[in-house]
């Protein structure tokens, strides 16, 4: 699966899906943890297993086939 970059109505072609980079899923892991870390959901001693928890959640999500 990858991000739907939308159709050409001119053409009338079916829409691309491009596929989903590291960077693009460790980013928004990135951004998920910070905002745990506002809320105060997250210390420094649960980061490095939440941290993964949400990466990987978040790559299941994308690259399901």
């Amino acid at each position: 699966m990858g991000i739907d970059v939308g159709s050409d109505e001119k053409t009338g072609k079916l829409p691309v899906q491009q596929p989903v980079s590291d960077e693009a899923i460790f980013k928004v892991a990135k951004e998920i943890v910070v905002k745990f870390i506002e809320v105060g959901r997250l210390t420094p001693s649960t980061f490095d297993a939440t941290f993964d928890q949400v990466y990987k959640a978040i790559e299941r999500t994308v690259r399901a086939k």
